[in-house]
């Protein structure tokens, strides 16, 4: 059946349907190591669903089209798909060279808008935050995820380099302080 033909509640299973193919296409290339097709799949999986998320303004509300109405089932999908996505690109990204640890902190975020518990997304906007040299908030994102995780030795090594940068930070400022004044 296609969409332009289907129902509003059918055209909304169908991109939804769609969007999880891509993302399990997505997930099926990262397990392979090609994590730029992984990407791909993933911001194709995004663009289905692109039109469905009622948070998101439609372009085209201006003219009179409307996005087809999400029932709670549906929007459930939606979030979890996005997230999925949002979250499983962040993973991508730390694995391709050159990172892009803006764009890591960017997806984990949207991850985080919606998911505020999420501890892997919480473990990558640590570790992007460390390296975009934002060492409290990286403790903060960090110590997050090692409440929900506190096993995880990635956590835990990357939560000891952002005390460890800290500790050096404050014992720098100390001593130019020391200098000023002492």
């Amino acid at each position: 059946m296609a969409a332009a033909q289907a129902s509003p509640r059918e055209a909304v299973d169908l991109r939804l349907r769609e969007a999880q193919r891509f993302k399990e296409e997505g997930n099926r290339c990262y397990k392979e190591g090609c994590f730029r097709d992984a990407v791909r799949r993933y911001h194709r999986a995004l663009l289905q669903l692109r039109g469905l998320d009622p948070s998101v303004p439609c372009p085209l509300q201006a003219f009179g089209s409307q996005a087809p109405r999400a029932t709670p089932e549906q929007e459930q999908a939606l979030q979890a798909t996005q997230a999925d996505c949002y979250n499983n690109l962040a993973a991508c990204l730390l694995r391709m060279e050159p990172v892009n640890y803006e764009r890591v902190k960017e997806y984990s975020l949207k991850v985080l808008e919606k998911q505020p518990e999420n501890a892997k997304a919480l473990y990558r906007a640590g570790v992007a935050t460390y390296h975009l040299r934002d060492y409290d908030r990286a403790r903060r994102y960090l110590a997050e995820a090692t409440r929900w995780q506190p096993r995880d030795t990635n956590v835990q090594r990357y939560l000891q380099l952002t005390e460890s940068q800290l500790s050096t930070y404050h014992q720098k400022e100390k001593q130019l302080y020391l200098g000023m004044f002492g």
